[in-house]
């Protein structure tokens, strides 16, 4: 026993009390349970979604069907398609990144029509998303392109490009 202990135990010595003091009531009231039904209202939760007509800004790159640039079957994209021989920048085909695409939680999807802005006079416009870039790029867009197109200078690197769905909009309407 501690010092501390045997010095409160002699200054505050332990007190009896008669048993009928700590005695309950006689009285005791008896409750038997019973069946409760409870009905609360479920409000389902809406996820609310960004609208379809975000901007987003990426990095824009050009590449060519190449083995270097894409994997084995540089002819064949992401979405099952096959590039055309001879094709050029007109295609208007598109490779994004990950990120974008909704089966990784983007926004986009294969065969989805989007509207680039800020590349070139000669890039800029609405393309059709084809192609996945490499698992490392983060909002990123590959702009399909002939290779002679590149070495004759639309080969290049660009920031802030802005990307947007594409939403076609009759300008008349027939009554």
């Amino acid at each position: 026993m501690s010092i501390a202990l045997f010095l409160l135990t002699f200054l505050f010595p332990p007190r009896t009390f008669p048993v009928s003091a700590l005695a309950l009531p006689s009285t005791v009231a008896s409750i038997s349970p019973r069946p409760v039904s409870l009905v609360v209202p479920v409000t389902p939760i809406k996820r609310i979604l960004p609208p379809k007509t975000l901007a987003y800004t990426v990095t824009a790159t050009t590449y060519w069907p190449e083995v270097d640039q894409t994997d084995e079957a540089p002819m064949e994209t992401a979405d099952g398609s096959i590039i055309p021989e001879r094709h050029s920048s007109k295609t208007r085909w598109l490779a994004v990144s990950r990120d974008l695409l909704s089966r990784w939680g983007g926004p986009f999807n294969y065969g989805d029509k989007v509207r680039v802005s800020g590349i070139s006079d000669a890039l800029d416009g609405v393309y059709i998303i084809h192609d996945t870039m490499n698992r490392r790029h983060r909002h990123c867009v590959d702009v399909l392109v002939n290779e002679k197109e590149c070495k004759s200078g639309l080969e290049g690197r660009w920031t802030n490009i802005k990307l947007t769905k594409f939403q076609f909009e009759p300008s008349w309407q027939a009554s």
